[in-house]
């Protein structure tokens, strides 16, 4: 039966991805902290934090792990025609605290981890070393939907979203996906495999295929911050399958 490890103070240092366990499906370490290089070494190797504070801190890598590659993003036919109606004025990074806040707050449907003081503290300030990114929804002045995440090279990985208004996080959404696109990032993950991610094309790959992948485009150079999203509503990139 395979243990789970606790972490020590090395912040790089983590069990291989093969000593996760089964039961629960991915978890492969407890404790440490969320300091910055803990949770860049963390990513880099396919592994991401997921608990409850005041829990010990969770560290998950599952297998196999849904993923979306930019290339073969889907848009719904739906989607494209509210995409063209410019709903909502998108922007990126303007109002990390905002997003998070946003994707914290209890809702009914929820089925993710509550983002609690210390997860705030820690992926703000990512935000402000440039890894961690948000995307904003905005009608008029008020934020209506958002998400953020991690970005590491050149794969950016998904970490939760939010809506306030009908179809607010995915419009967000298809925004920096196409813009990833464009940036010629190789990966979207999105950790769990979810109905909301496969409309847009995600799919699972083996957690060995994960990690290889993030070997090669880790290492990568990112795109500079803060980050813009740069294409509109109009663009033909809503033409995309």
């Amino acid at each position: 039966m395979s243990r789970l490890t606790l972490l020590g103070e090395d912040p790089e240092l983590f069990p291989p991805l093969e000593a996760a366990l089964h039961e629960p499906e991915g978890l492969i370490a407890v404790g440490g902290d969320l300091g910055e290089a803990r949770l860049l070494a963390a990513y880099r190797q396919g592994i991401f934090p997921w608990f409850e504070e005041p829990d010990p801190i969770l560290w998950w890598s599952p297998d196999p792990r849904a993923v979306i590659f930019p290339s073969e993003l889907h848009l719904s036919r739906s989607l494209r025609k509210r995409l063209r109606q410019t709903p909502f004025r998108i922007s990126a990074d303007t109002a990390f605290k905002s997003v998070m806040a946003g994707c914290a707050a209890q809702r009914p449907e929820s089925t993710g981890t509550w983002i609690g003081r210390g997860m705030h503290r820690a992926y703000t300030g990512l935000h402000h070393a440039g890894y961690a990114h948000s995307v904003e929804a905005w009608k008029g002045d008020l934020l209506v939907g958002g998400l953020y995440g991690v970005a590491i090279g050149r794969v950016f990985f998904g970490e939760s979203m939010f809506a306030l208004a009908p179809d607010a996080s995915k419009i967000a959404f298809a925004h920096l996906a196409v813009q990833l696109r464009e940036w010629n990032y190789a990966l979207i993950d999105c950790q769990q495999d979810t109905a909301h991610m496969q409309r847009f094309g995600s799919r699972r790959i083996a957690r060995g295929e994960f990690r290889d992948i993030l070997a090669i485009n880790t290492v990568l150079p990112g795109v500079p911050t803060p980050w813009h999203i740069q294409r509109g509503a109009d663009d033909e990139a809503w033409a995309i399958r």
